[in-house]
């Protein structure tokens, strides 16, 4: 069996089970193994990588640039490079054998393991953990590392179980592939999947068929090849690349200008805004003017140039109109941008097509293909790039039963709450890293890990030091930091989209601001002074009846 068993006569399988992966999760592994701690992580997929074992549908790739992207341990940058700046699955998928290699994780670790429920034990101060094979696990703690994407959201189309051709969720893609060549595509959701699928799909299919609901203000990726040589001459930097991550706001090594768009005349905003796009990637977003995202104004500066970019690259104006409308369909950058390379373009060619879904709204899947409300389409693959039930999902759809008799679903039925997005009041010695309330979905993910990361190992070695057999977040705590959740998000453009930010994406899930919004900096600050006041909005070592 995999996984170094706790040999102590508390009746323990494990002092911790990780679930997921990913970045997070091996982080996790990996730092607490060096505890000296026994750990077991659990991983429904058959390989690591967690979104990247299950993201192999065509053009899938990651969105942020490296070394930004991996991990800033220097025994697994020193000797390995990338192809190309921003990597695809395949390479991602080698990035994380290596990494395996080195932190010689995988005999701690079981494949094709899904964990279906977990209890909680007050009596023996233990989780026990249930996975989908029937095998019960038990553990001190329990740290949950299912990322913001692990439920893929797949709505009630009538019809979806009629179609007679292939038919894959992106996040659900056949593992062996699946060749576009010839064949008629409808791609349905305009997401970074969708994007991503349809750059490839416009290549090689004989045609293609896009159903757009929402435009997705896409940001160019400006993708390049990496060589040997220029990163061998970067890797003197990387140490400096990998602290400032951590001191930004974004997780990313974007520094803002800190000023107003506004405050600067039309002329710089123009050229800033252009070395901005020049740079590629999320630095348009997130590198730019501070007022961004709190301001319309701003906002809409940031629009207009988003907007005539690629106006200039889509011949058609009814297209152009769809896919960049004059006026914002919501302020930019509140919906998560997508990163293309050659999106847009796809558009002038004769095997593309655009269904906008607004005004010709998708009224059944049929045995053949898609009937809209004015004609039907007919197709050989059908793509579902209809996103995920984001952030809280991957949580949720685990049966948690918690101290209190509830759930960790029933317990976030009426909104989300935790303390610092890291714990909920209820369920004691559970930790989740990149999930509610944390920066998660406005944080790049290898930062997060760490940060978050090393504090989730420090709380659990100092309990394990103090031998302390229980901590829980309190009710007010956890009170206190949805309040802040909120308040700071009504402060933003944020609420102003109906996004999976939001939870809006989702039908009968709660509208609310599912990340942290106030920036990673303001969020390690938060998490650092409730460690440095003894885990100030924790109860450590009470049993639950002790506290309200």
């Amino acid at each position: 069996m995999n996984g170094s068993r706790s040999g102590d006569a508390s009746g323990l399988d494990y002092d911790v089970i990780v679930v997921g992966a990913g970045f997070a999760g091996l982080y996790q592994l990996h730092r607490l193994r060096d505890l000296g701690m026994s750990v077991v992580l659990l991983e429904a997929g058959s390989a690591l990588g967690g979104i990247w074992h299950w993201n192999c549908y065509p053009g899938a790739r990651v969105d942020s640039h490296v070394p930004v992207y991996e991990f800033s341990d220097e025994r697994l940058w020193r000797d390995w490079y990338w192809d190309e700046r921003f990597p695809d699955w395949r390479a991602l998928r080698r990035y994380f054998d290596h990494v395996d290699a080195t932190w010689d994780l995988s005999r701690d670790i079981r494949f094709n393991t899904r964990v279906r429920g977990a209890t909680w034990d007050e009596d023996a101060r233990h989780w026990r953990v249930v996975t989908d094979a029937g095998q019960s696990i038990r553990t001190r703690f329990f740290v949950l590392c299912t990322g913001f994407a692990a439920k893929a959201h797949i709505p009630e189309f009538p019809g979806l179980h009629d179609f007679a051709s292939a038919c894959h969720h992106t996040a659900h893609w056949p593992q062996e592939g699946l060749d576009m060549t010839g064949l008629r595509v409808g791609v349905i959701g305009t997401g970074a999947s969708g994007v991503q699928v349809v750059q490839e799909a416009a290549k090689v299919a004989a045609d293609v068929t896009v159903f757009q609901r929402t435009p997705i203000l896409a940001l160019a990726m400006q993708q390049r090849r990496l060589t040997k040589a220029e990163q061998d001459a970067a890797k003197a930097h990387y140490p400096d690349v990998f602290r400032r991550r951590t001191e930004t706001n974004s997780g990313f090594e974007f520094i803002g200008s800190g000023e107003s768009a506004l405050s600067v005349s039309s002329e710089e905003r123009q050229a800033t805004y252009e070395r901005l796009w020049q740079a590629g990637g999320f630095s348009f977003w997130a590198g730019g003017y501070s007022d961004l995202l709190i301001n319309e104004a701003s906002n809409r500066t940031a629009y207009d140039f988003w907007r005539d970019k690629v106006r200039a690259r889509v011949d058609d104006p009814a297209t152009a109109e769809l896919l960049a409308p004059m006026d914002p369909p919501h302020p930019f950058g509140v919906k998560r941008p997508s990163l293309e390379q050659t999106y847009y373009d796809a558009f002038n060619q004769q095997n593309v097509s655009l269904v906008d879904l607004k005004s010709t709204p998708i009224e059944r899947i049929t045995p053949i293909g898609v009937r809209t409300s004015r004609r039907e389409h007919e197709f050989d693959l059908l793509v579902l790039a209809t996103g995920f039930d984001a952030v809280t999902g991957g949580l949720t759809n685990i049966d948690i039963q918690g101290s209190r008799g509830e759930s960790l679903a029933e317990h976030w039925q009426r909104g989300v709450r935790t303390h610092l997005g890291l714990a909920s009041a209820g369920f004691p010695n559970l930790l989740y890293v990149y999930g509610p309330q944390s920066p998660s979905g406005f944080c790049n993910g290898p930062t997060c890990a760490e940060v978050q990361g090393d504090w989730v190992v420090e709380l659990i070695g100092h309990l394990r030091d103090k031998g302390i057999t229980r901590f829980e977040a309190t009710r007010e705590a956890e009170e206190i930091w949805r309040d802040q959740v909120q308040t700071t998000a009504s402060m933003t453009l944020f609420p102003r989209a109906d996004s999976w930010y939001m939870g809006a994406n989702i039908p009968g899930k709660p509208r609310e601001m599912l990340n942290w919004p106030g920036g990673l900096q303001t969020y390690i600050t938060a998490c650092r002074s409730a460690a440095e006041e003894g885990y100030s909005g924790f109860t450590l070592g009470e049993e639950a009846s002790h506290h309200g």
